[in-house]
């Protein structure tokens, strides 16, 4: 799993968020969304359009104080939560996978950190969860050398995030990356898609199933009118349909559970 090809430049991706709850009461939906991808380590010589700013107002942007630690630059927080756990050869480019704030707004339930050796090759993730109470939570996803693409990888589930689930249990993830050649007058292009997925059991057997998957466009005032007049107000949505379907759940007397302590630790595995 390599990073994109395009460098010093922030990738726009347009695909679909999807969750699937298997019991007590099936529940599922998915809905159009779109995200970015930001090189975490070149955020300052970004090439950006006209519609997209770092750490200022816009139509889209990024504000770097919306992940990580607000005290510090991105990649030096990252480099150093890494070098922590033990992990040092992550010194290649780290993707960093969101959605941006649209007129100034955003929540991001999850974040994915892919972090790469210099030589392209996916060394770890971090996942970034957050709780509708402004709680956060890192999980940090690795082997111990390269990840290979759509690996499956695991971790305990520690945080609180929706009320209709226990804190226990363990978390499935899997990263996808293909790309397919387009023919014909799109012969010099190709097609680049994302792919994370992320699984949750309890003691039970699976329980939920989720992902979210887009494919990359190109980052241009154009695409950036074209997904907000598809999308208006995307990030606002997400935490409408959060308690939506909270609603539902408890409409269909799904068991709900009081909010617990969050974890003392800021990672876990």
């Amino acid at each position: 799993m390599n990073t994109p090809a395009i460098k010093s430049a922030v990738v726009l991706c347009t695909g679909e968020v999807m969750h699937k709850r298997l019991r007590p009461a099936k529940n599922a939906f998915r809905y159009g969304v779109f995200f970015i991808r930001v090189p975490v380590r070149d955020i300052n010589h970004m090439s950006t359009p006209t519609l997209f700013s770092v750490n200022r107002f816009n139509a889209l942007s990024f504000h770097e104080r919306d992940h990580g630690d607000a005290s510090q630059p991105l990649a030096q927080w990252i480099d150093a939560l890494l070098q922590s756990e033990g992990i040092a050869d992550a010194d290649g480019e780290v993707w960093l996978q969101c959605f941006p704030r649209v007129f100034g707004y955003v929540f991001n339930p999850v974040s994915f950190w892919f972090c790469h050796r210099q030589n392209g090759e996916l060394r770890a993730v971090v996942c970034e969860v957050r709780n509708t109470f402004g709680e956060k939570h890192l999980y940090l996803l690795e082997n111990g050398g390269k990840l290979v693409n759509g690996e499956e990888l695991h971790a305990r589930k520690i945080f609180h995030v929706s009320p209709f689930c226990k804190v226990e249990g363990n978390y499935r993830f899997c990263f996808m990356k293909a790309q397919q050649d387009l023919r014909g007058q799109a012969a010099q292009h190709s097609l680049i898609k994302h792919l994370a997925r992320i699984d949750y059991e309890d003691a039970e057997g699976p329980l939920l199933l989720t992902s979210v998957s887009g494919r990359e466009q190109v980052m241009s005032n154009m695409q950036i009118a074209r997904v907000m007049l598809r999308y208006p107000f995307m990030t606002l949505g997400v935490v409408l349909r959060i308690h939506v379907q909270a609603l539902r759940l408890w409409i269909k007397r799904v068991p709900f559970f009081s909010k617990p302590i969050p974890p003392t630790e800021e990672l876990s595995r």
